[in-house]
């Protein structure tokens, strides 16, 4: 493929990529994950101060970079905010792993690399949290960036590079905690691509004796660890106002440790990320990955393929350079994708958006096998026969895509759907604007929300207009009601507020989520103003 037919494709694909993760990002009710993450970079937003939390929130970078996006929408408040500035941070995130793939063009070829990236670009799962407020999309680049950087280091080694790899580890670093797994993987999948590779190319990671392999290996470990440390450290500690938020991280990590392996909702089995891309049925709606999947084995099939001496064929000549020069790519990232999903499969707490960490690795390795098959294929019907089958592999992937992110995008039946707000949520968010509409006091109306963590979210990202409302995990400590306009609470709590609140209260039922249901409480006098403003 040459130069200028690669890029034109490139950049179509790119453009798919785009389209696919912007728009209708207001469609999805807000996930109490994103509410959370909302009304934390609200802080930053309007007082210009970051603070690390331990247990809740990760790391800064996803508050930061949004600051930009808030900037240029002329938005200053989090009142002001929308869903749509919000969730354009991911989305751009997720289109710059599609921009990756571009450093990888030499070593894994054109074709290899065009279609890792329409395989990024169309990936169900990839667009669905690219349209997620919450620091993955982020995560999952700075981790690609990462592991390219560390890759072209590795066979050929050069300051810039590998700073380059250091800068990115630290923004993985200062995205999410969980950084140290993509680290301790990719660590692990260098050295026994080291080991793998001895023998066909030895100059390969560093040349020279072994003293000055050594030597030089320290030294770009050292520059490589300063530059994330740097990096990480300027974010914590917000640009340095707070120096005691370097630290901080290092200190979560045992709790984030204990929470990985403890009993909670999020415990799942260690098949759960396999089941996800690999195939379910969900109510008569089949969801699948497998043409990544299986175009991923491929790859790793081709790699492991010992190399063949004198008598090699022209064939096999052109997997070999399909392979990406020695086999080094297609070894590295499989490895590499074997060792994070083994890590994030193994820990009982689990997550759908987590997959993303070991995904960007099967990405490529799916354009790598691909591209190998349709190389191999000499025969004209063989190789048209393929292409009809990516083609309509691709055309599949398509169709979930625009089932996962349009059609089930909060719908239980996704299996990239998880504890989402249910949309009857947003009947409440809109019954309480309608009720302060007709409220003498508007915005200033008593509200006062009576559930547990769980189910308070993602009310306040909702409700962040409104400048008087409350929250309480019982009605024990809310004090009294009278003067209360409005009373949400979850069913745990209704019961105890029914003696409380007597028949003063129009009562209405919203779902929240799957199997979570709040009751509104409605003054009748609130109740009869707002039904004749109807009028």
């Amino acid at each position: 493929m040459s130069r200028p037919s690669f890029l034109i494709l490139w950049f179509a694909v790119l453009i798919l990529g785009l389209a696919l993760r912007v728009a209708h990002l207001d469609l999805r009710p807000m996930h109490h994950d994103e509410a959370n993450q909302a009304v934390k970079f609200g802080t930053l937003l309007e007082e210009g101060e970051y603070r690390y939390d331990p247990k809740e929130h990760h790391g800064p970078t996803l508050y930061y970079l949004t600051l930009p996006a808030a900037w240029a929408r002329g938005q200053d408040t989090l009142a002001s905010l929308d869903e749509r500035t919000l969730r354009a941070v991911p989305a751009v995130f997720g289109v710059g792993l599609i921009i990756l793939m571009v450093y990888l063009a030499r070593p894994l070829g054109r074709d290899a690399v065009l279609l890792a990236a329409l395989f990024a670009a169309l990936s169900p799962a990839m667009t669905y949290y690219s349209r997620f407020y919450i620091q993955e999309s982020l995560f999952a680049f700075f981790s690609l960036g990462f592991l390219v950087s560390l890759g072209r280091t590795a066979v050929r080694p050069t300051l810039a590079r590998t700073l380059t790899a250091g800068v990115f580890a630290g923004l993985a670093l200062a995205t999410k905690e969980t950084s140290v797994l993509v680290f301790a993987a990719a660590a692990v999948a260098l050295a026994l691509t080291r080991l793998w590779m001895s023998r066909v190319q030895p100059t390969v990671f560093f040349p020279g004796d072994r003293r000055d392999r050594l030597r030089s290996a320290a030294i770009h470990v050292l520059a490589a660890t300063g530059a994330a440390a740097l990096v990480a450290a300027v974010l914590y500690s917000s640009f340095l106002r707070n120096p005691a938020g370097i630290l901080e991280p290092v200190y979560a990590l045992p709790g984030y440790a204990a929470r990985a392996a403890g009993p909670s909702y999020h415990v799942h089995p260690w098949y759960y990320y396999l089941q996800i891309l690999g195939y379910q049925n969900a109510g008569g709606v089949i969801w699948t990955e497998g043409v990544i999947l299986i175009a991923a084995l491929c790859a790793v099939a081709f790699a492991l393929r010992r190399r063949a001496g004198r008598r090699a064929s022209a064939r096999y000549d052109i997997i070999q350079s399909t392979l990406a020069g020695q086999q080094f790519w297609p070894r590295f990232l499989a490895l590499y994708t074997f060792f994070a999903a083994a890590l994030f499969s193994i820990l009982p707490y689990k997550t759908p958006w987590n997959l993303l960490a070991f995904h960007i690795g099967l990405v490529p390795l799916a354009g790598i096998g691909a591209a190998a098959l349709l190389r191999l294929s000499g025969r004209r019907l063989l190789r048209g026969f393929l292409w009809v089958a990516l083609l309509a592999a691709l055309f599949q992937l398509g169709v979930q895509n625009w089932r996962a992110n349009i059609l089930y995008a909060a719908d239980p039946r996704c299996p990239y759907v998880y504890a989402q707000t249910s949309p009857d949520f947003l009947r409440l968010s809109r019954r309480v604007h309608d009720l302060a509409a007709a409220h003498p006091d508007g915005k200033d109306m008593l509200v006062k929300v009576i559930a547990g963590p769980y189910e308070q979210w993602p009310m306040p990202w909702y409700l962040r207009d409104f400048r008087r409302v409350g929250y309480w995990t019982g009605p024990e400590g809310a004090g009294g009601f009278e003067g209360v306009s409005v009373v949400i609470a979850s069913q745990e709590n209704a019961a105890k507020l029914a003696g409380i609140l007597g028949d003063r209260f129009q009562v209405e039922f919203y779902g929240l989520r799957p199997d979570v249901l709040l009751t509104m409480y409605i003054d009748r006098t609130l109740w009869e103003r707002y039904l004749h403003r109807r009028i």
